[in-house]
């Protein structure tokens, strides 16, 4: 009813004025006038929001939106689907014709209904031009059918809103500092200052003071940039990079990735972000791009020497060989047992040193639980050494069956002659090749030696007609008898 109306019954109700009269004067029924006139609280009432009539989704799009939602209960929390993120998979994959609007209040519905929590936001803040802030997310992969829980190291510059990321095993300092240095690289300048929190492990602050890692700390003193440390837990205080996170993870890992290699994620998030920076507008409107000029031109040039991201532990290896590091065991090879060895630990290798920087070994890192990682080259020095023990030997596994064969029937002497042209030959040719040439040579009826060896595992390395078998082992002869004539 007018509001006009209402006030005219209450004010000749107030009056005295009969509320027939009321009603025989305001043209109303009896009950309407008195509904007004007793109406104890006149205070304003919350709006209700008027329904209305609004397309609805098909329901095959609607159970389409239904399965992604339910499928997302067991992805991350951060590594869900938006509303936003499920429209545009409905547009390009659905051919969805609606509304934004209309797919949102589905997916608003469907989360009321499963009981979803409230989210929370953080405060913007302005950065000046060549500032960068640095954080860690979590997400997950699944590499070569095996489901990984990978970092997500996102570096941000506030001031262009351009926004970088690196896909990383670990927040291990030579991770970290490695995924900065390729971040950089992207970047083509080093930010003069860096904005991290005490989840990192750049350094810590504890009652106003900074203990910074040691690796972290050589890695700011090459590139010449300045480090500042905020509360992991106040999101506001480095807002950039709390919401590059999130937004990078819904953008760019929902649904959760499929790839070959644990190298692929890595390039993935990287095309992604360039493509991202060069759509995306910064706060005053300009485009990131445009933004970003400021930023290049507050930073310093990247310096000519690449930063090498290596943490150095020692490390004493046991009866067998193995030095243990982080909780993994790494073969060093038993001519090392008891010895105590220098490890370089960087992201994706484990380098194990001797006396005076001579390399023992070159491994792959490996993460997590696992049985000892090793090159079966830094077995075959002990081999050699001892050559009966070849029947026993894990290199075994590593090697061709027919090469395996063969070395079992000889004698300890052609053994340990076999065993040491591999070894030579490997050096230069890697493992694989060294042995695929002992096996020609077998095969050829002939006893290896260092010099065939070495030119038949280069001609392999290198991806020769020996590579696919049917090698010609007389030309190798022709060959290493006319340099023995020259060399007379």
């Amino acid at each position: 009813m007018p509001l006009d109306e209402i006030n005219d019954i209450r004010e000749m109700d107030a009056v005295g004025v009969p509320r027939a009269e009321i009603a025989r004067r305001l043209g109303l029924s009896r009950n309407t006038v008195a509904k007004y006139a007793d109406m104890a609280d006149m205070s304003p009432a919350a709006p209700e929001p008027r329904s209305r009539a609004r397309r609805a989704l098909g329901p095959d799009d609607a159970a389409w939106i239904d399965a992604v939602l339910e499928a997302d209960s067991g992805a991350p929390r951060k590594q869900r689907h938006t509303a936003k993120r499920i429209y545009d998979r409905l547009v390009a994959e659905r051919g969805y014709k609606g509304s934004y609007s209309t797919a949102r209040r589905h997916v608003r519905e469907w989360r009321n209904s499963h009981r979803q929590g409230a989210e929370e936001g953080c405060l913007e803040l302005e950065w000046a031009p060549g500032t960068a802030q640095v954080d860690y997310g979590n997400f997950e992969a699944v590499v070569a059918g095996e489901r990984l829980a990978l970092k997500l190291l996102v570096v941000s510059l506030p001031h262009p809103d351009a926004r970088y990321a690196r896909a990383c095993m670990s927040q291990r300092s030579e991770c970290m500092c490695e995924g900065l240095s390729r971040t950089f690289g992207q970047i083509g300048r080093a930010p003069a200052a860096l904005v991290l929190d005490n989840a990192t492990e750049a350094g810590r602050m504890s009652r106003g003071e900074v203990t910074e890692s040691h690796p972290f700390s050589l890695f700011r003193a090459h590139y010449r940039c300045a480090s500042r440390y905020r509360d992991p837990y106040s999101g506001n205080e480095k807002g950039s990079v709390e919401n590059a996170v999130g937004f990078i993870r819904r953008n760019l890992l929902v649904p959760v990735p499929s790839v070959g290699a644990l190298e692929e994620p890595d390039g993935m998030l990287e095309a992604g972000c360039a493509r991202l920076n060069a759509a995306s507008s910064c706060r005053d409107g300009r485009p990131v791009t445009e933004a970003l000029a400021e930023d290049l031109a507050a930073m310093a040039a990247l310096p000519a020497d690449p930063f090498d991201a290596v943490r150095w532990v020692r490390a004493r290896a046991d009866k067998r060989g193995y030095v243990t590091v982080d909780g993994r065991e790494y073969v060093a090879g038993p001519a090392w047992h008891s010895r105590e060895l220098l490890v370089g630990v960087r992201a994706s290798t484990v380098e194990i040193l001797a006396d005076r920087g001579r390399r023992v070994a070159l491994l792959p890192r490996a993460w997590g639980a696992g049985g000892p990682v090793r090159n079966p080259l830094s077995l075959v020095p002990a081999l050699v050494a001892r050559p009966r023990a070849f029947g026993e030997s894990t290199v075994r596994s590593d090697m061709p069956s027919g090469l395996v064969e063969a070395v079992d029937r000889m004698d300890p002497a052609g053994r340990r002659q076999t065993l040491r042209s591999i070894s030579r030959a490997a050096e230069v040719s890697g493992f694989e090749a060294a042995c695929g040439a002992a096996l020609r040579v077998v095969e050829g009826g002939r006893a290896p030696d260092d010099a065939t060896v070495d030119v038949l595992a280069r001609r392999i390395a290198a991806g020769g007609a020996e590579a696919e078998g049917g090698a010609d082992l007389g030309v190798y002869d022709g060959f290493l008898r006319g340099g023995a004539r020259h060399a007379g």
